[in-house]
């Protein structure tokens, strides 16, 4: 692989991929905190929204970590000496940040019910929490185990880890997960992530998904949603 020469600068497509896939829940945890803390007292309306929106998030998250867990970090482990503490730091983590998801998902059903002020400002502080705490998890991942797995794992083995990530999405959540991934990309990402896309994907997204994105990005963050 190119990314174990040195003089390589580059950007590894892995390690591309997985960044582009970590700003989704970057993004959306951020956003869950600070939506949550606009909503009017009693709007349960909106809260049942937030709520749903907290849940699609949770199980996405849930997936991803899940398909590192069980396919990705078995692959890498066997290569590496050392350098193993690092991964089995991720998995520690994902214990963690698993406690913190539940104890917001307590806070979530309390709120929702009856949207009171006192229980938004707990929920929106456990959601800031692990907001923190998610991105610093990221954030070592990224700069610590992702080049390991660009040395050592093989396309076909990244590719298997993407496809279980994909079985797992429902169907009718497929053009906005794809929504989702896209948003904060770049140019060149874009171009290159809908490249890899079979054909029917790329018209499906082109003629149908990117509206469907628009009205769930509406439809979830109101007079945030972006032109």
């Amino acid at each position: 692989m190119n990314a174990s020469n040195p003089s390589v600068t580059t950007v590894h497509p892995y390690t591309r991929e997985m960044a582009m896939v970590h700003q989704v829940f970057r993004r959306e945890s951020r956003l869950l905190a600070e939506l949550v803390q606009e909503v009017r007292p009693a709007d349960t309306a909106r809260s049942r929204i937030l709520a749903e929106h907290w849940r699609l998030y949770s199980v996405g998250l849930h997936t991803h970590h899940t398909g590192e867990d069980e396919m990705l970090w078995p692959v890498l482990l066997p290569h590496l000496d050392l350098d193993a503490e690092q991964v089995l730091a991720m998995e520690a983590q994902h214990h963690a940040l698993t406690e913190g998801i539940a104890e917001v998902q307590r806070l979530m059903d309390r709120w929702q019910a009856r949207a009171l002020v006192e229980d938004r400002d707990e929920l929106a502080e456990a959601l800031r929490t692990h907001h923190r705490q998610l991105c610093a998890h990221l954030d070592e991942e990224e700069r610590e185990v992702m080049p390991l797995v660009a040395l050592h794992v093989s396309a076909e083995q990244w590719h298997a880890v993407g496809e279980r990530g994909l079985a797992e999405t429902p169907r009718n959540r497929l053009m906005i997960a794809l929504g989702a991934i896209l948003e904060d990309a770049s140019p060149e990402e874009r171009e290159e992530f809908l490249a890899r896309l079979p054909l029917p994907a790329r018209v499906l997204w082109k003629l149908l998904g990117q509206r469907q994105y628009r009205r769930e990005t509406v439809r979830v963050r109101g007079r945030r949603a972006t032109a």
